[in-house]
């Protein structure tokens, strides 16, 4: 695929980044739990290397570890590994490599491998952070900085457009923060509005032919507001026959947020623009089962769907012991806010 035809798939999906830094002018990073002020470092090191903006890192990185969370068992990672990023031995060290676990950069060349030497001790270690990182941002960053060029090696390395939006979503998202913490989220409805749910994953559906419910319906009255359960990016807005009118997000875990039977949106959100946890997106209604603006074929209630992205396909799962605990954090953190 050319530079123009990936330029001009990415301009159709508004998918183009911002131009304020990951970590703003003096701005002091706050050291959080888990290892994050000591990746937040690597991004850094690693852009400062290849010529890349910390936030382009991040997103590479993020996306790599989305994948291999959904792929555990073919893409297996250190237990203490600080990067996300997978690269099988043949690809590393090069497909007709006799020593599937080369480290000497030279002949990793020689054989055609990708491996490189990120930390500068001479060795290209597949186990090494810095190596791995380092060498998935500089094969990306081969073809230029900028956000087509960008682009453009992503395509090349992984040759997947799927992957292409991903980390440009990513980096979108990085980039307009400028933190690395973007894991709070918000239960999709008011907790002070008059509503009720339950699990229904799995349920039988037969309008439109038989299937399965694949979400979990929330029972509210007509105009009751939808939020926004995450940090993340407007991927698709309109209407579906099933869901009626819907919006979808897609969030730093590679989670595809689906909220549908909408009576209406909040008109100021477009495709490509970034949400907030809490961010009003919508207000309850009961539309879909038809045409266009079909209404009031069931009771009014949400529709809310999680599906996770595993490199080519997506799949949904129970979104139910999720919005549990994102209730009880909410409350809890609405009864601490009462004590001060």
């Amino acid at each position: 695929m050319g530079k123009a035809a990936v330029t001009g798939i990415l301009a159709f999906l508004c998918l183009s980044t911002l131009s304020v830094p990951f970590v703003h002018g003096d701005e002091k990073p706050k050291t959080a739990p888990n290892g994050a002020e000591t990746v937040r470092r690597l991004y850094e090191k690693v852009g400062r290397s290849v010529g890349l903006p910390p936030h382009l890192v991040a997103a590479i990185d993020r996306y790599e570890l989305t994948i291999s969370r959904a792929r555990r068992k073919t893409r297996p990672l250190a237990l203490n590994a600080l990067t996300g990023i997978y690269i099988p031995d043949t690809r590393w060290a090069g497909e007709l490599n006799p020593d599937p676990g080369d480290t000497v950069p030279v002949s990793i060349r020689f054989f055609g491998g990708i491996g490189r030497d990120g930390s500068g001790d001479g060795i290209a270690d597949r186990r090494n952070d810095v190596d791995l990182l380092y060498t998935v941002a500089s094969r990306v960053r081969e073809y230029g900085s900028g956000n087509d060029d960008f682009a453009i090696g992503l395509w090349e390395y992984y040759h997947n457009i799927r992957a292409v939006q991903r980390v440009m979503q990513f980096a979108k998202l990085y980039e307009a923060f400028g933190k690395s913490d973007l894991s709070k989220h918000a239960f999709p409805l008011p907790l002070n509005s008059n509503y009720t749910y339950r699990s229904t994953w799995g349920y039988s559906r037969s309008w439109g032919g038989y299937r399965i419910h694949e979400g979990t319906d929330l029972f509210a009255g007509y105009g009751v507001p939808v939020r926004s359960t995450s940090y993340g990016i407007v991927e698709l807005k309109g209407w579906n026959k099933f869901g009626g009118w819907r919006i979808g997000i897609r969030d730093l875990d590679n989670l595809y947020h689906y909220y549908a039977h909408l009576s209406g949106y909040n008109k100021s959100l477009k495709v490509g623009d970034l949400v907030r946890p809490g961010d009003v997106i919508g207000w309850v209604g009961s539309s879909g089962y038809g045409r266009p603006g079909t209404q009031g074929k069931f009771p009014p209630h949400l529709h809310y769907g999680i599906y996770r992205d595993r490199g080519m396909v997506e799949w949904a799962f129970d979104p139910f012991p999720l919005l549990k605990q994102w209730e009880r954090e909410e409350q809890k953190a609405l009864r601490m806010n009462r004590k001060r």
